[in-house]
């Protein structure tokens, strides 16, 4: 909503004299920089106000929230608490903290109780502007030495914000919400270590995260998910179901082994995904793990993605090697094999390759963030007039994929050319054109991003959408102009000379690895019945009847499922939590009845007892 604001009144004056109700508005944009209410220009001028609804009020709550959190961390703790930064992030905020001593979880509820009494206090929030010098003879004065060295060392600007709420000062750019008193739902959610401007070499200070909304629905509503998350993390379900382990002390963080039944589940994906590539023509290769550095040279990674490279290996012949960050490069060497005609385009080369990143040990998550992963790659080399097809192509592959295993909600992302880019802008104008044309007759909805396309080519990304409602970005679709010049190849073309074609990029699954970690906490470890590495566990009632559930494995596995026999002597009630506990959707139960009739009772995880029947019945239930 826009108003007019005059010189010399404050945007909540102009709000109060149009006769609308001041709290239903955070803050101000105003020429796309957002301003408190208190703002007064000096001009008039029009500005728009911000509601709840608008994301941007949300961070700004939060960003409210974490001043009020500090404020209270300074009530109790007073100097042996010294505070650093606190912005607002995706979950909601954090502040980092120099505690004198460390504190726990225990203490954030003694902590939220004193935020609650300075909201009760209702503590106008204002926000004041300083020269910088005064700035950093206020934060001496308060004892806060990592304020001073952010204004000594990080901030250019001679004249500073600071914004003041009862007896608490912070240095802050704002904008903030109007009171102390608008600040009702939130919850501190954890601590954790962080080092001081994110340098290993910095002190460790404490993070404490927290969050904040504008109604209590809203909070109640997170914390369910939060607490859903939990049940589903995949770091706890997939050691504890025998997929996956990470032995940071013996291997190293962020590598990942594979344990049989894990390994079950991606060799699955793997052929799935497999054929359905192969239907549409790719050629799959295998590349090296290393390579030599003047391959990373030339294709331009080692000069601006080194931070996120292994270090050289030097041979006792000085040869420089490095572990491979990206298949891209080798799969140029693929279509330089041979001379190239138009006739061969495109061509479309997959592998699934695994690749090496250096990420700092703090990142690393399980399976969502990890140092060696296997992405499901591949590079379409095309001429520019077929690269629209190839996109709707793309798009529709990555739609059956994405639907076969349970995400049918997915927001897509069209970005733009940037302010730094290499090819010509015709190319560029030729390749988004074609990108739009192909998302246009797919008939998919889009938001754009302009400029954020990268400096090689523009880009399609997908977002998915979990079972908690929570997004995560996969699939990804991008057209690269600079490898093929970097790298002069051809084809020729029907003039026989040579031309530059056009490369995609595209993952659809982005990696096995974080692929797998999202899939298992979608389904909370309980995978669909093609996906399940054990589909179903035979229990017989007692070890008497071990022969015969022998026969009904038998049998089973040579039809093609994936089956196990519980053959220990526990009582049958046991058989079955333990099964349930593994998460195994099929439990086979054997007993006298089923051998004198020559059936198998079933029960299905979710369901229930299905009853007794013949082993073909229970072949078309696990073909559905």
């Amino acid at each position: 909503m826009k108003i007019k604001v005059q010189a010399g009144k404050s945007i909540r004056q102009a709000i109060l004299e149009n006769g609308l109700d001041i709290d239903n508005f955070i803050v101000a944009d105003i020429d796309g920089k957002l301003v408190d209410l208190s703002y007064t220009p000096s001009n008039d001028l029009e500005a728009y106000l911000l509601d709840t609804q608008d994301q941007r009020s949300l961070e700004v709550l939060r960003h409210s929230t974490a001043h009020l959190m500090a404020q209270a961390i300074k009530r109790i703790y007073g100097n042996k608490a010294k505070i650093t930064v606190g912005p607002p992030v995706d979950i909601g905020f954090y502040y980092d903290i120099d505690f004198e001593e460390p504190i726990s979880e225990k203490d954030l509820e003694n902590i939220e109780k004193e935020m609650t009494k300075i909201v009760e206090e209702n503590l106008t929030i204002e926000r004041q502007e300083l020269r910088k010098e005064q700035a950093i003879e206020l934060f001496k004065k308060l004892d806060e030495p990592y304020k001073v060295l952010m204004l000594e060392q990080d901030i250019q600007e001679e004249v500073v914000s600071i914004y003041k709420q009862g007896e608490f000062i912070d240095l802050c750019r704002g904008p903030h919400v109007t009171s102390t008193g608008k600040i009702k739902y939130f919850k501190l959610l954890s601590v954790s270590g962080a080092y001081w401007k994110g340098s290993e070499k910095n002190k460790m200070l404490q993070r404490i995260y927290g969050t904040a909304f504008f109604t209590e629905e809203e909070l109640k509503r997170f914390l369910y998910q939060r607490e859903e998350a939990k049940k589903r993390d995949h770091r706890i379900l997939g050691p504890q179901l025998e997929l996956f382990e990470i032995d940071s002390s013996s291997i190293g963080g962020g590598l990942v082994i594979w344990l049989p039944k894990g390994e079950k589940v991606r060799y699955i994906i793997e052929e799935f995904l497999r054929k359905k590539l192969e239907e549409r023509g790719y050629l799959f290769v295998r590349t090296p793990h290393i390579a030599n550095s003047d391959l990373w040279r030339t294709s331009g990674h080692l000069a601006v993605y080194n931070k996120y490279m292994f270090p050289i290996m030097t041979t006792e012949e000085g040869q420089e090697f490095i572990v491979k960050p990206m298949n891209c490069p080798f799969h140029i060497k693929v279509f330089q094999s041979k001379t190239r005609s138009h006739k061969d385009l495109p061509l479309r080369i997959a592998e699934y390759g695994t690749v090496y990143r250096y990420e700092k040990s703090g990142v690393l998550h399980g399976l969502l963030r990890v140092r060696g992963f296997t992405q499901d790659d591949a590079h379409i080399f095309c001429t520019p007039d077929q690269v629209e097809d190839e996109i709707i192509d793309l798009i529709y592959l990555t739609k059956e994929i994405l639907t076969r295993f349970g995400f049918e909600n997915y927001k897509v992302y069209l970005s733009t050319r940037p302010e730094e880019f290499v090819g010509s802008i015709e190319l560029w104008d030729l390749a988004e054109k074609a990108l739009k044309n192909a998302l246009d007759k797919v008939g998919i909805e889009y938001m754009v991003n302009e400029g954020e396309g990268a400096f090689y080519g523009p880009k399609i990304d997908v977002e998915i959408t979990d079972a908690l409602s929570r997004t995560w970005q996969c699939s990804t679709i991008q057209l690269d102009f600079n490898l093929p010049q970097r790298f002069g190849i051809y084809y020729i073309g029907p003039d026989n000379s040579k031309h530059t074609p056009v490369m995609i990029h595209r993952a659809i699954l982005g990696s096995f690895e974080r692929f797998f970690g999202i899939l298992i906490e979608h389904y909370a470890g309980e995978f669909p019945l093609w996906l399940s590495p054990i589909q179903a566990i035979i229990l017989p009632v007692s070890q008497k009847f071990n022969d015969y559930a022998q026969q009904v494995f038998q049998e089973l596995k040579s039809r093609g499922i994936r089956v196990e026999i519980d053959k220990e002597a526990e009582k049958l009630g046991y058989k079955i939590r333990q099964a349930e506990i593994k998460k195994i959707p099929i439990m086979i139960i054997v007993g006298q009845k089923e051998v004198e009739s020559g059936t198998i009772s079933v029960r299905r995880k979710g369901q229930g007892d299905l009853g007794s029947m013949k082993i073909d019945d229970l072949l078309k239930l696990l073909t559905i």
